[in-house]
């Protein structure tokens, strides 16, 4: 059985990987639920796969 590895990534990471958005756009995207994520204590965590799902219009949240 193959393992499929998850990567999470923090708030600033996202930001980072993508050009032109900024930490604080990313965690109100994830605050008002635009974004899907999770919460970790007091971190947000970014599946990288739905990120790039959703940069790419796959992905729609309601």
């Amino acid at each position: 059985m193959a393992e499929t590895k998850i990567t999470m990534l923090t708030i600033k990471e996202a930001a980072a990987l993508v050009d032109g958005l900024t930490e604080y756009r990313v965690r109100e995207m994830c605050r008002s639920g635009e974004l899907p994520c999770f919460k970790a204590g007091k971190k947000y965590l970014i599946n990288k796969e739905i990120l790039h799902k959703y940069l790419n219009g796959e992905l729609v949240v309601r």
